[in-house]
This record gives structure tokens, C-alpha cells and sequence, in this order.
């Protein structure tokens, strides 16, 4: 029997992942559908979440922990009165309150969760305890002790609310847990909550404006559509410096080998690009040659040191 022709594609998908699929279950049916190419995920959703789902394909998943790092939005809905193991609807109720806070409460205590905060991870979450995973050791009825940890909240506004619910935006950073966010703003307003819906709307330069359903992928065999909706690799480096390579250069790059920029036209290709040639500070920069994305590379003033190498 011939072998299946080696599939080649590159870049990244910006999924709408549904609700009550798993995000390995997601990364499963495209490999299915495009036809088992290197797939990879950018920040894991919950089966009870939905929204954005980076998906990198080939050379893409190399940039995966930079994709990591970008900031989310996320809309979420808190039901007040009960407190549960998982923080959201799939846990066993652990705690209640008969409190219902008001909308002016509400929006009263926001300023407190804005900016740089202290959050305690859920116990139901990936974090490594000794070793073992925080969900692990939950699950087999131990209660993993988690120590704060500092994240970023760059915007939270109340969207609004009903008797026992309120639903909110949150702009955050990296190792944010919205559910945590909802346990920690009922505690602070003297009752229980826990998440019962979670949408991620954003993740860096990806939102649901333009992201493509699960369901295209189950329901479209045709693989040039498929690939059609293939991003570039480069696309989720929209605000990063570009730094154009001559030919020799591009050759060094390609062996992973550092690159010094001395001569005053190179100098000025670095600060065209929005670099600085005397900064002291890594600043990270897209290499690229002839159009075509090359590399990602830390730079330090006139020095150029490729971390990720591209086989485009």
C-alpha cells in the first residue's frame, strides 16, 4: 500500500471551541480532518468553556509558548449562592449563602480585583504540587495546598445581572483563573459563587470575530477549504519587530548561529524595524528573508541570537 503524502501545512487556526468538547478533542479532529499534520494547542479550555482555541499546525506549534503569554478577555457568569469543588458547574456543592449582592455592591469591589493581584489557583487545576497535579491529588480526595500567586488584571467591568447571577469582562494576563476570580469575588461580597459559563472571546491577536466552528472541520472534507483558513505562522507575532535578513545572513540564521549588525545600513535596518541598537534589554524580533517568516530571535542591542528557526 502507498503511503499517505507527507502533509507539510504550517500556521495556526483560530478555533471557536463549543462547549462539552475537551480542547485534546478539538486538536484530535483537525488532525483528522487536514489530514494528521503536528498539531498543538495554545492554552488548554475547560469542556464547560467556549470561545478561542489557538490551534498551531507544523512549524507554527514552535511559537506556542510565545502565544501562551498573550493576554485573554474572557466573559463569565457567576451564579451566587453556592460554592463548589471545581469552582464551576461540574463540582459537588460544598458551601452556600442565602446573599445576593447588588448590583452597586458589585461594581463597588472591582477596583480591588484591578491591576496586580495575589490569586490562589483553583484546587481542580494543572498545577504541580510536589510533583503531582493540583487535579490529581483532588480527585483522589486529598486537598492540595496552593500558594498565591501573582497575576494581572488589566480590566474587569460588570456586564450585568439577574437575581442570582452576574456575568462580567475580564482582560487578564498569563496564569489567570477566572474561576478563582469568581470564588474570590464572592468572598469578598460575603456569599459563595461559582462559574457556570465561560466564553474565552480573545487570546492575543485572535478573537470570535473571525474564528472558524469546531463543525467546519467535522463537516468539510474538501482539504484545500480546510487549509484555506490556515493563518501563517507569523500571525500571532502581529506586534512584534520585523527585521529583514540579506542572503548571507539568512544562511547563518538558519544554523541557528548568532548575527552581529555593525555597519551603519544595518543599524539602521534594526531601528526602521522599531529596535533599539543600544538597549541593554532582550527584545524579541521576527527574522524574516525574501517575505517568508525565518525565525524567532532574542536581540540585544546590534546582537541577534535565533531561539526559533522555521523549516519553511
Amino acid at each position: 500500500m502507498p503511503r499517505k503524502p507527507k502533509n507539510n501545512i504550517s500556521g495556526w487556526i483560530n478555533l471557536n471551541k463549543p462547549v462539552g468538547v475537551t480542547s485534546n478533542d478539538a486538536v484530535n479532529i483537525l488532525k483528522k480532518a487536514l489530514g494528521y499534520p503536528k498539531i498543538g494547542h495554545a492554552g488548554t479550555l475547560d469542556p464547560l468553556a467556549s470561545g478561542i482555541l489557538p490551534i498551531a499546525l507544523g512549524e507554527g506549534t514552535k511559537l506556542v509558548p510565545y502565544m501562551m503569554d498573550d493576554d485573554k478577555t474572557y466573559l463569565f457568569t457567576a451564579t451566587w449562592g453556592e460554592q463548589r469543588t471545581t469552582d464551576d458547574a461540574e463540582g459537588e456543592v460544598i458551601a452556600t449563602s442565602d446573599v445576593r449582592p447588588t448590583e452597586e455592591q458589585i461594581k463597588a469591589i472591582l477596583p480591588e480585583f484591578i491591576g496586580t493581584i495575589d490569586q490562589i489557583p483553583p484546587i481542580y487545576s494543572a498545577i504541580k504540587v510536589d510533583g503531582q497535579r493540583s487535579y490529581d491529588l483532588a480527585r483522589a480526595g486529598e486537598i492540595p495546598e496552593l500558594k498565591p500567586r501573582p497575576i494581572n488584571i488589566y480590566e474587569l467591568h460588570l456586564v450585568e445581572t439577574t437575581a442570582d447571577t452576574a456575568t462580567f469582562r475580564c482582560i487578564c494576563g498569563k496564569g489567570t483563573y477566572v474561576r478563582s476570580l469568581a470564588r474570590d469575588l464572592a468572598e469578598k461580597l460575603g456569599t459563595k459563587a461559582y462559574i457556570s459559563r465561560l466564553v474565552r472571546e480573545t487570546v492575543g491577536p485572535f478573537s470570535l470575530e473571525n474564528a472558524i466552528s469546531l463543525d467546519f472541520f467535522r463537516e468539510t472534507s474538501d482539504k484545500t477549504t480546510l487549509e484555506s483558513n490556515v493563518l501563517p505562522v507569523e500571525a500571532v507575532l502581529d506586534d512584534v519587530p520585523v527585521v529583514p535578513l540579506t542572503e548571507q545572513e539568512a544562511m547563518r540564521v538558519r544554523n541557528g548561529n548568532k548575527i552581529t549588525f555593525i555597519a551603519r545600513p544595518d543599524v539602521e535596518r534594526l531601528v526602521k524595524a522599531g529596535l533599539s541598537p543600544k538597549a541593554r534589554m532582550l527584545e524579541l524580533a521576527l527574522l524574516s528573508h525574501n517575505g517568508k517568516a525565518l525565525a524567532i530571535a532574542d536581540v540585544k542591542g546590534v546582537e541577534i541570537q535565533p531561539v526559533r528557526v522555521f523549516n519553511l
